[in-house]
Order: structure tokens, then sequence, then C-alpha cells
């Protein structure tokens, strides 16, 4: 049961994304659009609590492309956005975060870029440049600024500028095969599936050479076999997996929540939840060892922690993201217990924007509410500054005094855990200096 364990733990990131990205293409995911492979698709209003998907953001138009490079390079156009900000986050099978385009690591003027399969032999079209994938499909998590309701139309016009063709389509050719995420034999019972998911995807993406470990653990359980041996599987063998994938899942529970024991005042910072990828960092990430989780079972635990609470998270020197669990007290956030107050003297020093968004604690899912606002930020109209700056942010079920409710962040009538998302931090912030204050009740 220890070996599934910890098999489970490494592969959990991994089944997890690719299951997202088959329901992606296949339009049978949590989010309410999709695309076929080595196409976008585009999010054209703000996610609201209808989308069972962990932690989405409520500040951006979301551009998502699932990319099969397998059979042939792509070419992918970025519009000018006339510096607005955007990031194009390249996250390949095993959920590392491998490269970046916007206007953090590029900037914001029109280009081209190839995207193609590490160690591809063709040459890149003059005036694009390349982007190398460490897995034939991988997945583009875009993401663009909005300014409110009005901004919409503005920002559908910039998402239509994002397009990806095949290099083979544009040189006047037919477009490449894409065989996508390998499905499991369907004779394999509802317990084993998560192996067998784990066993069909392996042949086709297995991890990096540094990790052959994990390979020769897996073939131990018989998660390497070309034909699989879950269909009639051996009882001891059965059990031992069913065991291991519980005792795993809780091993990811307790590292998730296990990770607010460094918290400072209350916030436990995912700033360097996303540095697992040790690898293959390409275009706009910063291959430094302060931005690397050295310890490789260390970097396993982050990653599956981090797949599990915020699925396709940015590194965080592109956008930085601090949970909170407990309020000043120590005591568990509960909408249905307290009204909080949360006072941003000065607000994070960001430069792009930030926001505080408002799930439950059970999914990570936004909160219905009263007023459809599911996050606050510099961005929100009407927001109340004080002469310095500062604000004061209302958290709470029930609506505050008429002259607070610009400020309101409603909450659910139970346990929940806002994230605040800080775009394109400033050295304040990465160096610790900046430190975000308690969640206090309100007196």
């Amino acid at each position: 049961m220890q070996l599934a364990a910890q098999v489970y733990v490494y592969g959990y990131p991994f089944v997890y994304n690719l299951h997202e990205i088959d329901g992606f293409v296949n339009n049978i995911a949590s989010l309410p659009f999709s695309a076929a492979y080595n196409q976008f698709g585009y999010a054209r209003e703000l996610l609201g609590p209808e989308t069972e998907f962990v932690s989405p953001n409520n500040d951006t138009l979301y551009v998502l492309g699932a990319c099969d490079v397998r059979e042939g390079p792509l070419v992918l156009h970025v519009p000018d956005t006339g510096g607005r900000y955007y990031v194009l986050q390249f996250v390949d099978a095993w959920t590392n975060n491998f490269a970046y385009i916007g206007r953090r690591a590029t900037g914001t003027s029109e280009g081209e870029f190839v995207l193609a399969a590490d160690g591809w032999p063709g040459e890149a079209p003059a005036g694009t440049r390349l982007v190398s994938a460490p897995t034939g499909i991988f997945m583009i998590v875009g993401r663009v600024q909005v300014d409110g309701q009005a901004d919409l139309p503005a920002v559908h016009a910039l998402q239509d500028g994002f397009t990806i063709t095949p290099l083979s389509v544009r040189d006047g050719g037919p477009a490449p095969a894409t065989p996508g995420v390998p499905g499991p034999d369907p004779r394999v019972r509802e317990e084993l599936q998560w192996w067998e998911r784990l066993r069909a995807a392996l042949i086709s993406f297995p991890p990096p050479s540094a990790d052959a470990w994990f390979v020769e653990h897996a073939a131990r359980l018989g998660a390497t076999a070309v034909e699989s041996q879950y269909v009639n599987p051996d009882p001891a063998l059965a059990e031992a997996l069913v065991a291991g994938a519980a005792a795993g899942q809780q091993k990811i529970e307790e590292l998730m929540q296990g990770a607010g024991q460094d918290a400072i005042n209350g916030w436990n910072s995912a700033m360097h939840g996303f540095d697992y990828n040790l690898d293959h960092l390409g275009l706009g990430t910063l291959d430094s060892p302060d931005w690397k989780i050295h310890d490789r079972a260390e970097a396993y635990a982050t990653r599956a922690a981090a797949a599990r609470g915020g699925l396709w998270g940015n590194h965080g020197y592109e956008a930085t993201y601090a949970m909170a669990w407990t309020d000043a007290d120590g005591d568990p956030l509960d909408g249905g217990q307290n009204r909080y107050e949360l006072r941003l003297s000065p607000p994070p020093p960001v430069e792009a924007f930030w926001s505080l968004t408002m799930y439950d604690a059970s999914d990570f899912y936004l909160v219905a509410n009263a007023i459809d606002r599911y996050s606050i930020g510099d961005r929100t109209a009407g927001l109340v500054t004080d002469d310095g700056g500062s604000v004061t942010i209302y958290i709470r079920r029930d609506a505050p005094d008429p002259g607070k409710q610009s400020n309101w962040l409603p909450t659910p009538d139970g346990r929940f855990r806002p994230l605040m998302r800080m775009y394109q931090p400033r050295a304040e912030i990465l160096n610790g200096e900046y430190i975000l204050p308690a969640i206090t009740k309100a007196r």
C-alpha cells in the first residue's frame, strides 16, 4: 500500500491534468467552453459559481488551447494588446509550467511563435520564435485582463486575435493528426479507473529521465503494461491499489492544508507553490535557483498539492497567490459564524493588478451571492479608498451598511477560503518585504 500511495501522489497531477484536457476537448469538462485540439476556446464571460473548476479567477477572460504536437508543430499568433495585461502559460502533461508569452515575458506587441515537440528537427520560419514542449500534449492557459462588464467587447476582439494554425496548413498542406489523450480500457472497474488512466497515459507521456524511479515503481503495480492488468486484477494487487489511492489522496489533502503551517498573518503564500518544474524551463520562464524546489521529493508533493488546490497556477513571478484559512485569532474563516474585515494599508504593490476572490473551503468553487460579486480588487467599480490609498474590504455573508457596500466581498454561510492574486508582483512582494495583513473579526 505504501508504494501505491507514493505512486498516487506523484501521478495525481498527471492523471488529473490529462482528464481536464480531455474533458475540455470533448466538451465534458467543468468549464463552460471547449475547443478541439490545436484550436483556442474562448471564455466570453467572466466565470461564476456555476463553473465547477478548482479556484477559477474572476479577473480575466480565459483563452485555452489543448495542443497535440506529436505529428507536427503549430504556429501561434498573438495580437497587439496595447499594453493590456495578458499571459499565455504553457503547461505540460505533468502540470509543469515550461514557457510564458505575455506582458511580462515577451511584451504586448503582435507576434508569432512556433510550438513544437522537444527535439523537433525542423527550423522555425523567419520572424517567429520557437517554444519547445517537453510532452507531446500540453495546455495553453491564457488570461486577458478585464476591467468590468463594459470592457468585454474590447477583450472579445483581442481574444479573437489569439489563433493556432498547424505549420503544415500554413504551408499549404493537410493538418496533422491529433491522437489526443489515450483512453482507459472500459472493462476496468470504477475503483481501479484512476490506475487505468495512469497506465494508459504513461505509455505516451513518460516522466523526465531523472524520475526513472517512478516508472520502476509504477511497473511493479502494473501501471506501465501495454495490455491492462486491471481488467481481471490479482485480488491482492487490487486491494493494495485501492488502499494506496485512498492513502495518497489523504496525503495530498494534508499537504495542501498543512502548507498553512507556514502562514504569516493567516495567509499561506503560494509564491513558490509552482516551482516544481526542474527539467524544462523555456521562453519566458526564470531558470534560476530562486524559482526551483531542488529537493525532488518536496517538488512532487508540492506539485500534487498545487493541482488539488489550484490547477494551472502560474509561477510566482508571473502572478503571486496567497490563500487564507484562518483569521487574526487563528480561528477558521466561517461566514456563518463571523463577519470580517481586511484592511490593506497599502494595497499590494503590482505592475498589473490585484484581486481578492472568494471560494468555499470544500471544493474551492466561486460562491453564489445576491450581488453577483465573486472578487474585489483595484479595478472594482466604486471601490472606496482613504486619503492615503488604503482599502478596507468587508468580508461577510450579509450586506454591510450602505456606505460600505462598494467594498463588500460576500461569503458563504460556512467555511471559506479567500485567495489574493497579485499579477506581475513588484520586488517588494517577491522579496517578502510586503506582507498581507490578517483578516480580522469585525467588532
